[in-house]
């Protein structure tokens, strides 16, 4: 277990490289001139383009533009938007916690829904329940995010008058406020992923239940109820945490539409709104931070391996 933790430890730094070359490489594909976009309504001015492009350190060749804004990044300085002349991390700061709150309340739905239905899916296969689990699965995962929140919205919102249809407010300023304002587009989130968990919880219970040490505690007469969750579902959810770990990373990377149809102003629409303006230093900081949450879910879902399955610690 040390062994692996470790040589997952050692590739962290060469994949964050390579993440940033990839990123800094390909965003000088991006259509349009930042430092002409900058200039705004002095754009027709060749001086003040000619400043902007030499305090952004654009008027360098690419490697040493690369190499000035890695030494920021070994001081721990992502840079400042060229957009609004604030801290990346400062923004990154701001907008993380809320995407976070966002992601975590539909990853919480995603498993409470998904697993135990995977589960009695496998349990009842091939019978009305199976049958039923796996068509609301392929519904889940064919239904676009952004038609599911507006039908919400209407429903729910508009109709009803249950939930606010958009913004949001922050927990610490009010608790109670903040979920009424998240739990929809947490729901539109989840409803997604927890099809995913559920066919993947399904096709790993049916290999499990069919494994000799499952037939075997059932011939010493241990309840059924034991026998799933002990024996069967323990093993069945290694392969789903892995999955549970990815799916997690992609909703704390910033979920666009759902962000952008409730006006949830999380990391989704900072990268939106970066993309457009050009704003090069916040793309940057926003793909090495999402690169750094998927590695960090990873070893967590190596730590989880363990736990769940006491064999591994032998591997």
């Amino acid at each position: 277990m040390g062994f692996r933790l470790g040589s997952r430890l050692a590739q962290i730094v060469p994949t964050l490289v390579l993440v940033s070359m990839l990123v800094f490489g390909l965003q000088q594909l991006m259509p349009g001139d930042p430092a002409l976009a900058l200039a705004g309504e002095q754009s027709g001015d060749p001086q003040v383009v000619a400043q902007i492009r030499q305090e952004l350190w654009l008027d360098r060749a690419l490697p040493l533009q690369y190499l000035h804004w890695v030494g920021n990044l070994l001081r721990g300085n992502l840079g400042y938007s060229w957009h609004t002349r604030q801290p990346v991390a400062q923004l990154i700061a701001q907008k993380l916690p809320v995407t976070a709150q966002l992601g975590v309340m539909a990853f919480v739905i995603a498993v409470l829904i998904g697993v135990p239905t995977g589960v009695l899916a496998a349990v009842k296969r091939n019978g009305p329940l199976d049958y039923l689990a796996n068509a609301i699965g392929l519904a889940g995962l064919s239904m676009p995010t952004f038609w599911l929140g507006i039908m919400l919205i209407l429903l729910v919102s508009v109709d009803l008058g249950w939930l606010p249809p958009s913004g949001y407010v922050p927990l610490t300023q009010d608790f109670g406020r903040s979920l009424a304002t998240t739990i929809m587009p947490a729901f539109v989130l989840g409803n997604a992923i927890a099809a995913i968990l559920m066919r993947h919880t399904r096709s790993a219970m049916l290999l499990t239940l069919d494994q000799d040490y499952v037939r075997t505690a059932r011939a010493k007469g241990l309840p059924e109820w034991r026998v799933i969750l002990r024996h069967a579902l323990r093993n069945a959810l290694i392969p789903v945490v892995t999955l549970g770990a990815l799916e997690l990373g992609t909703l704390l990377s910033g979920a666009v539409l759902t962000e952008q149809v409730f006006s949830i102003p999380g990391f989704g629409k900072m990268v939106v709104d970066a993309v457009f303006d050009r704003d090069y230093p916040v793309v940057q900081g926003v793909v090495l931070v999402t690169a750094l949450l998927f590695i960090v879910l990873n070893l967590l879902a190596d730590v989880l391996y363990v736990l769940i399955n006491p064999r591994l610690r032998r591997a």
